[in-house]
């Protein structure tokens, strides 16, 4: 989809269109049936109400058929709606095909009904079908194919469909406008977005609240925050539409923080939170683990008296699980009103990143006995947990359990399975695993084994697989940094200094390390080496009396990972001031003794902070959570929920 639409769009105005060519609205025709079928009729018309299956439509068109009668087209529309709101789309399809042989065929809003009934279901080619053959179409055909396009993320169609109306003449309505800002924003077009939003304030439709609240999510999905602010605080008249629109948007950025500011106005303005208000908080939550702001709106939800369905119960279940709480995670799963496969896989991706293998495999056979049918998250997630918990056999029957249930494995099951060979130290049958995949190996199988060689300082395998990554991704730190780290763990210092120059060479740019906690609603972060923080003194005076008190007991620094051509001290202290390391010492210094501390990390946390860590658990008397990329760590009187094995 071009910009072709905007020149259009920009002719739309309340005197662009002739009095011939407004809409012509059809009028309901009823068709009233004799005394004689009069009862007949009604009891089928209650009849339809109650329609739950083939069986029973098969039933009501087959005593249509055998008794002749004359029915009103109200009865049809009744039944098409009624399929329509349960999704039966199949007993849709035969009420169509008797339509089609009956006289109500022409009847233009019994039409309308049947494009709409093949646009929510989901069946877009029979949609457009049912348009195409129509013979004639008003304004409600093209707005039900045009929002059932943009439902269903064909957003140039979508668009195609609207220039074509806007073409025949037709003035489009807050719902058409509604539908094509969809689009805009599915294909993240705003050139589109604002052709179309001229277009609404041409046609005096700029304060509907509807067209509003479709604007608010345009200007979001295509990255326009300042733009979408502007269009929300300008509406005259705000609906839990608008508002919503706002607080997902800010979810969808990560934006914890503004997507609770935005929940508490939304409550200030006097209206109540829904289902979607909720999940859109708690996903943004999650995505920053901001754990106190996710149980605050949980309490909300609860005192509101909202019942855990599966919809919103699926994403508080994630925010609990990435922010640390494993046990509210379980709590909320086991107190869902109905469960389905999301609901499953969200826990089961919950255990699988704190590394709990066994409950993760539990899970998964109740979920079997349950009559539940695994999918492909499903099985990624239960190769993961054995893959951090070093179930190597268990792991590998569930990869070829996916035959049984005829799913074919994708790359993200291969890098999985080569990370639990890996990870067990079978190396070289994990490149035979490689060699043998029915697929061409990506850069991320590569780095798998990559990592793999790495943890078991197998260099020769390490570098073969880090040429293998770096040539098919290289752009990619992570697989330069990995090989660097072998070089030097190997003391081949020289060649991870030719590693890094080459890094410098190709413009590969490493992520930035950095930390953060979360106290008392305010989210504080850290870098490695960082003196901004405004108790930067405390910090580090801090950090270094526990590096004192946890090298009495035991803790050693391990300065293979620092990677800088210095003498041993001043390794030592690059080594003591990693961000992970700040944000603790931050963390002790504000938090009540013996509270846990929550604390994510944006890469894989180091080696040498995993072991001092697990001695500060010990020294301080306090559980530490620590989130990085690959999992959760929780750290306990000296040792880690991962046993070592990460």
């Amino acid at each position: 989809m071009n910009h072709s639409i905007i020149p259009f769009l920009g002719k739309i105005g309340r005197s662009h269109f002739p009095i011939s060519s407004q809409i012509k609205f059809s009028t309901l025709a009823l068709f009233q049936p004799d005394s004689e079928c009069e009862q007949e009729n009604k009891d089928l018309h209650q009849f339809s109400g109650v329609i739950q299956d083939k069986n029973e439509t098969l039933s009501v068109l087959d005593r249509i058929d055998r008794d002749a009668l004359l029915l009103d087209v109200s009865f049809y529309i009744q039944l098409l709606k009624k399929f329509t709101d349960l999704g039966m789309l199949g007993e849709g399809k035969m009420v169509h095909k008797h339509v089609i042989d009956a006289k109500y065929k022409n009847f233009i809003v019994l039409q309308n009904t049947i494009v709409n009934m093949y646009a929510k279901c989901g069946d877009m080619l029979m949609a457009r079908k049912a348009f195409d053959e129509m013979s004639d179409r008003d304004l409600v055909s093209y707005t039900v194919l045009i929002s059932g396009y943009s439902q269903n993320r064909e957003s140039k169609e979508a668009l195609r469909l609207f220039l074509m109306m806007i073409q025949t003449g037709m003035k489009p309505n807050q719902f058409t406008f509604g539908s094509a800002l969809k689009a805009a924003g599915g294909l993240q077009s705003d050139g589109i977005g604002r052709g179309i939003h001229a277009a609404c304030m041409k046609c005096g439709l700029g304060d509907d609240v509807y067209v509003g609240s479709a604007l608010v999510d345009m200007y979001t999905r295509c990255g326009r925050m300042e733009e979408a602010k502007v269009v929300f605080d300008g509406l005259k008249s705000k609906n839990d539409v608008s508002w919503n629109a706002l607080i997902a948007a800010y979810a969808r950025k990560g934006e914890g923080h503004n997507a609770v500011k935005m929940f508490l106005d939304m409550k200030r303005q006097g209206f109540e939170p829904t289902h979607f208000t909720c999940s859109s908080v708690f996903s943004a939550c999650a995505s920053t683990g901001a754990l106190e702001q996710g149980k605050w709106v949980h309490a909300d939800m609860v005192k509101l008296g909202q019942k855990l369905v599966a919809f919103v119960g699926n994403t508080l279940i994630d925010m609990y699980g990435k922010a640390g709480s494993i046990e509210d995670a379980k709590k909320v799963f086991d107190r869902l009103l109905k469960k389905d496969v999301v609901s499953w896989n969200t826990m089961l991706t919950a255990y699988a990143q704190h590394g709990l293998g066994k409950e993760t495999i539990d899970l998964f056979e109740e979920m079997r006995r349950m009559r539940f049918h695994p999918n492909e998250v499903t099985f990624l997630c239960v190769l993961n947990a054995c893959s951090h918990s070093g179930l190597l056999e268990q792991g590998l029957r569930y990869f070829e359990l996916m035959k049984m249930y005829k799913i074919e494995p994708d790359v993200t099951h291969y890098v999985a399975t080569i990370d639990l060979m890996g990870r067990a130290g079978q190396l070289d049958r994990a490149l035979k695993f490689i060699r043998e995949m029915k697929i061409e190996p990506t850069a991320a199988v590569w780095k798998a084994l990559l990592g793999a060689s790495r943890m078991h300082k197998n260099m020769e395998l390490g570098v073969y697989a880090a040429e293998h990554a770096i040539k098919l991704d290289p752009s990619d730190s992570g697989p330069h940094m990995l090989l660097a780290n072998i070089y030097a763990s190997a003391g081949r210092l020289s060649d991870a200094a030719r590693v890094r120059k080459m890094m410098n060479e190709r413009g590969v740019k490493k992520e930035p390390a950095c930390s953060w906690v979360e106290i008392e609603n305010v989210v504080h972060l850290f870098v490695v080496d960082d003196d901004t923080h405004p108790q930067r003194d405390d910090i580090r005076l801090t950090w270094e009396k526990i590096t004192n008190e946890i090298k009495k007991i035991g803790y050693v620094p391990d300065t293979n990972h620092v990677l800088w051509f210095v003498d041993q001290e001043e390794r030592e202290k690059r080594l003591q001031y990693h961000s992970e390391k700040l944000a603790l010492a931050f963390a002790l210094l504000n938090t009540p003794p013996g509270s846990p501390v929550r604390i994510k990390k944006n890469i894989r946390v180091c080696g040498d902070c995993h072991t001092a860590f697990k001695f500060v658990s010990k020294v301080v008397h306090r559980e530490i959570i620590l989130r990085d990329t690959n999992r959760f760590h929780h750290f306990h009187d000296g040792s880690c929920s991962c046993r070592d094995y990460w």
